[in-house]
């Protein structure tokens, strides 16, 4: 549940591989100019979903937590920086992207867990250590969240509402996005191991916490 790659032709390469292919050098670079074209849009677009998300938290979410006091303001912006770039990496651009949804085939979920690394399709890093990292301190602020009460089953099972809805959004925003089982395994195995580190560090988050709301 990546963002989308963009390989660019490297000019050298193609030279060292058989000077022959000089003739191709134009199409390359044009290649190169349009992928780049591509990534400054996609970068525009998402600062209007930063944009809004900005707007979003400065007039509802922040007075709102900060009237609750100092560490539940710091918890949930926390998790609200979090889920920004959950968002970022994930389905960004959104707004500009509502338009088009119907546009193109929504692709159904590809079912089978693990099949593209067991063909040895993709990068094992990206499709699956990745996605573990990315919900790992969904694991650990979610229960804080919750008033420091937050049980495992209900952590695990938010961070897999949160993953399935991201996983059935992805081919509706963008059609060059894909959804698979394996993100969602992933992505529980990394909110189980993030509640782990919410255990052992329960005590010295707790402390850090509680000295934040009695400086108010």
């Amino acid at each position: 549940m990546d963002r989308p790659s963009i390989y660019y032709p490297q000019k050298h390469t193609i030279y060292e591989i058989d000077p022959c292919l000089r003739s191709r050098q134009i199409p390359i670079l044009v290649e190169r100019k349009v992928a780049m074209a591509y990534m400054i849009a996609f970068t525009v677009l998402d600062v209007i979903d930063f944009a809004a998300l900005a707007l979003l938290y400065g007039f509802v979410f922040f007075r709102k937590w900060k009237s609750q006091g100092r560490d539940i303001l710091v918890v949930n912006t926390l998790m609200y920086i979090y889920l920004s770039f959950v968002l970022f990496f994930t389905l960004m651009p959104i707004i500009t992207s509502i338009p088009f949804v119907l546009n193109h085939l929504y692709t159904p979920m590809n079912l089978v867990p693990f099949i593209d690394v067991s063909m040895g399709r993709g990068d094992f890093f990206r499709q699956v250590i990745l996605n573990v990292i990315m919900t790992i301190p969904f694991g650990f602020l979610f229960p804080l969240t919750q008033n420091r009460t937050g049980k495992f089953s209900k952590t695990v099972l938010f961070c897999f509402l949160m993953s399935l809805g991201i996983e059935l959004l992805q081919p509706l925003i963008n059609s060059f996005r894909s959804s698979d089982i394996t993100d969602l395994i992933t992505n529980v195995i990394g909110a189980v191991i993030g509640y782990g580190c919410y255990v052992i560090f329960r005590p010295v988050t707790f402390w850090i916490l509680e000295r934040l709301k009695t400086s108010n």
